[in-house]
């Protein structure tokens, strides 16, 4: 046989031998994927549930369950239920695999702090850095104790709770009084019956208004209807 025939034969067999070689490898991935797949299992949803319904549901599937010792706190999922769970569910997961889980400890409770004494924004700072709630706040107006200041509280101090009530004093309530309307009144003398009274009142300016006398009220700060306090500023503006 020629030399060339005989290299032309080789190369037909070694090229036919490269693709049945392609071709098992390629049948055998598949294959092992295949077994693999046919091996995996859909991790079911645990959250929630308790152990013996977690340890049958693996179970159905051909999982195991591995219970961590670490409990952790939840304000929605009550105490003894799984609160977490490793892997997620709907994870392809293989047979004869643990899933491990976690245990609710209930909603958090933290050693609760004194907060009588302290004022209502003071009381809120304290709880939120303890992690702790103004579960429901309490009120009542008295000259007995301080303006804003927590009177009593449940429960508590060094007691283990989520949330704390308070009992709030909001001091005495002010005492308020309709402005008067000023306009068209003498300045000076409108200023010295409020001064009477105990409000604070300054005549601010002066502006020319003609036809009209001079001191005559033009402008007031606040206007009349407004209601103030004694402590309130008054200003008012006269003709000249």
């Amino acid at each position: 046989m020629p030399f060339g025939t005989r290299v032309w034969s080789l190369g037909k067999f070694l090229l036919l031998l490269a693709a049945l070689a392609a071709t098992f490898f390629v049948f055998a991935g598949v294959a092992m994927r295949v077994a693999l797949r046919a091996r995996e299992v859909e991790v079911p949803q645990l959250v929630g549930g308790t152990v013996n319904d977690a340890s049958q549901a693996l179970a159905d599937v051909g999982l195991t369950l591995r219970l961590d010792e670490n409990q952790r706190p939840d304000d929605t999922i009550p105490a003894g239920r799984i609160v977490q769970q490793d892997p997620l569910p709907g994870v392809p997961a293989r047979r004869q695999r643990s899933i491990r889980v976690w245990l609710s400890s209930g909603p958090r409770a933290t050693t609760v702090p004194a907060l009588v004494g302290e004022t209502e924004r003071t009381a809120r700072l304290r709880l939120d850095q303890d992690g702790l709630q103004m579960a429901n706040i309490s009120e009542f107006r008295s000259t007995d104790y301080p303006a804003d200041a927590v009177v009593a509280q449940d429960p508590a101090p060094a007691a283990r709770a989520p949330g704390v009530s308070v009992l709030l004093n909001r001091g005495e309530q002010a005492i308020t009084y309709v402005m008067p309307d000023l306009i068209g009144m003498n300045g000076e003398r409108a200023a010295e019956a409020l001064r009477r009274q105990g409000f604070r009142v300054a005549i601010v300016g002066s502006q020319p208004y003609p036809g009209v006398p001079a001191g005559t009220v033009v402008r007031q700060q606040p206007a009349g209807g407004f209601r103030v306090g004694p402590a309130d500023p008054i200003s008012i503006e006269v003709s000249r």
